[in-house]
């Protein structure tokens, strides 16, 4: 759905990708009105059976009754990070069967709330990547340096579970070559909230919201948010 010119066809995989983990993208409503996404290219390089993407922000047993069975597969994962989650790595070593992973697509703020407020979502085991790999998503803004994209995220996680590193670099290829796109059109490398906030390169006005303001501080003080 791009002009030919900067079409990304040619570096999304020939055939979607042959892995045994199946996704579930929760989406925010909110992602789905941004022009330059990365859960479109997340799903163009899988089989549809093995990406599956929900939009909303409450989801209940109720509605979504074919999540909530997954959410109560006790093979499940959830990939948000916390001090109550395991390493990804670790999970995977001890896995036996194909399992499910849950990803919340979404800003922070708004994967928070995801999070929080729908309990089918505190049923799955809680991971996280233990990982020092700087985003490739240079065309948007991240709150710290090691924040990831979906697609990077999903990237990650597939190539851990299915233990073959060529997955990781299949898919982050089409988001490579968007930047790469989007730069050479006029788009500015943006960098981490983190990385400006230190370089004394924040140029916006502080909040005035005390919450806000002592996350700028926990960020540039390198204390986990």
């Amino acid at each position: 759905s791009r002009p030919q010119k900067v079409c990304l066809c040619p570096f999304l995989p020939i055939h979607p990708l042959k892995v045994s983990t199946c996704l579930y993208i929760i989406q925010h409503p909110a992602e789905e009105s941004r022009v330059l996404r990365t859960v479109p290219l997340l799903a163009a390089c899988l089989p549809p059976d093995k990406c599956k993407v929900l939009v909303g922000r409450r989801f209940s047993e109720d509605r979504y009754p074919e999540l909530a069975t997954v959410c109560r597969n006790p093979g499940t994962l959830i990939l948000y990070p916390g001090a109550e989650a395991a390493n990804l790595e670790e999970v995977a070593l001890m896995s036996s069967s194909p399992p499910f992973i849950i990803i919340i697509d979404g800003t922070w703020s708004q994967a928070k709330d995801i999070f929080y407020k729908n309990s089918l979502f505190r049923l799955p085991k809680q991971v996280q990547l233990k990982t020092n790999i700087s985003s490739h998503y240079v065309i948007r803004t991240q709150p710290t340096n090691s924040c990831l994209s979906t697609l990077e995220c999903a990237a990650a996680a597939l190539s851990i579970m299915e233990k073959n590193k060529d997955i990781q670099e299949a898919m982050l290829r089409p988001l490579q070559a968007l930047c790469s796109f989007q730069l050479q059109h006029g788009a500015q490398v943006h960098h981490s909230k983190e990385h400006l906030l230190k370089n004394g390169l924040y140029d916006k006005p502080m909040p005035k919201n005390k919450r806000k303001l002592r996350r700028m501080e926990l960020l540039v003080n390198n204390v986990k948010i």
